[in-house]
């Protein structure tokens, strides 16, 4: 590459923005990473890397730090609301790595943010700049300019779009789009082990499902925490934020006739949080020119199939890995992420909304009822079907190369 290194703006230091800025990094270029807030920092909550999402964040160089800040996950279970039946899911753990070649990682947020932006900053100190709120963008052959707050200018080769489920980038190229309010309310909270009976230490992810609701529970930070996510369908909150405080009293409301492990789990939260699960369709396209999105600016999706984080780390490897092959060539590059994109992510969209129907079925309420519908939905073909080709993806081996962008016909 001859000349100085080609220069990527990305608009957003979340988990999608840092791990795309990783990969252009590893690939040669410069980034310059435009975060609204005035200091780094992420919300408290676990979320799940399956194997297709550990995989690239080996690619980014986090391989040898992540299994001291994560919890490799031995397997999943589905246990009934009010029963507390129990039906394996699958085994993780070795199976995992040797089925997909990585780890199916259980991961606090905060733990990996705060490691992707050391790792960020080290390959090039001044790559984060804080406190730079993008408001708007102009676009011309050679690159993309945005104004921040206050008036200044950054100008780049290419502009990525990553700043969440509200980007102002997307509004931008394609006005504001309102989000749907799902009928679903989410709590989230921590519980610290010490607070919890010894059966529910056990190192896997479980699903309670039931009537209206569903709530998922795993350890973080080698089992010191859990991590409790639990979700109703509610009509009356359309709060989408995710530092909105509620109360132990209104969660365990929520979930009063549910086992007692659950009302156990949440009478061990400190501080419980709400909030509103809003979804928008799939996109058919989010590229234009030199300009793209990333992540939940352009895919956000409801976290029933575990992959929302997950895609976005898919999203930055692959994006990195077009620019990469297409150097001479940027906007070709960036149609071809896009391309390659389109269909998986519309895909996971789609499934996570099958999910939300799958884990609150009416059926769910009668014991007879409900043990037959478990059986008939999570026997291990339907699961199969249902996580393989998830976890089997590969990032770093798709075909980059090609500037065929027609997306597959489904």
């Amino acid at each position: 590459m001859a000349g100085k290194p080609l220069h990527v703006l990305i608009a957003g230091a979340g988990i999608g923005g840092l791990c795309c800025a990783l990969a252009l990094q590893r690939r040669g270029f410069r980034v310059t990473v435009l975060e609204q807030a005035p200091q780094l920092g992420e919300v408290g909550a676990g979320f799940q890397v399956s194997a297709n999402g550990s995989r690239c964040l080996a690619d980014i160089g986090l391989g040898e730090e992540l299994p001291k800040l994560a919890t490799e996950a031995a397997g999943k279970q589905v246990r009934l609301w009010n029963s507390g039946q129990t039906w394996k899911l699958f085994d993780l753990g070795a199976e995992s790595v040797q089925k997909y070649g990585f780890p199916y990682y259980l991961i606090y947020r905060a733990d990996l943010h705060a490691l992707m932006a050391r790792h960020v900053r080290e390959r090039q100190s001044d790559a984060i700049k804080l406190g730079a709120k993008v408001v708007s963008f102009t676009q011309d052959d050679d690159g993309a300019e945005v104004e921040l707050e206050g008036g200044e200018r950054v100008r780049g080769d290419v502009l990525v779009g990553a700043d969440g489920v509200h980007s102002r980038v997307r509004g931008a190229m394609f006005g504001q789009s309102p989000a749907q309010f799902t009928g679903c309310v989410a709590w989230r909270g921590l519980v610290p082990r010490e607070a919890l009976p010894s059966h529910l230490h056990a190192n896997v992810g479980t699903n309670w499902i039931g009537p209206g609701a569903h709530v998922i529970h795993y350890p973080l930070r080698e089992g010191k925490l859990v991590n409790f996510v639990g979700i109703v369908e509610r009509s009356d909150w359309q709060v989408e934020s995710w530092t909105e405080r509620g109360t132990v009293e209104e969660c365990l409301n929520d979930f009063r006739h549910w086992h007692e492990d659950v009302q156990c789990l949440i009478r061990g939260i400190g501080q419980p949080y709400k909030w509103a699960l809003l979804s928008r369709q799939p996109m058919d396209s989010w590229t234009q020119g030199r300009v793209t999105l990333l992540g939940d600016a352009c895919h956000s999706t409801l976290p029933f199939l575990a992959q929302g984080a997950v895609m976005a780390l898919e999203d930055g490897v692959v994006l990195a890995r077009c620019l990469a092959a297409h150097r001479d060539d940027l906007a070709a590059g960036l149609l071809r992420y896009q391309g390659l994109r389109l269909e998986r992510t519309s895909r996971i969209v789609r499934g996570s909304a099958a999910n939300a129907a799958r884990f609150h079925n009416p059926l769910l309420a009668d014991a007879t009822q409900a043990s037959h519908y478990v059986d008939s939905e999570w026997n291990e073909d339907s699961v199969r079907q249902r996580y393989e080709w998830l976890f089997s993806y590969d990032a770093t081996a798709v075909d980059v190369e090609s500037t065929s962008n027609a997306p597959h016909t489904h």
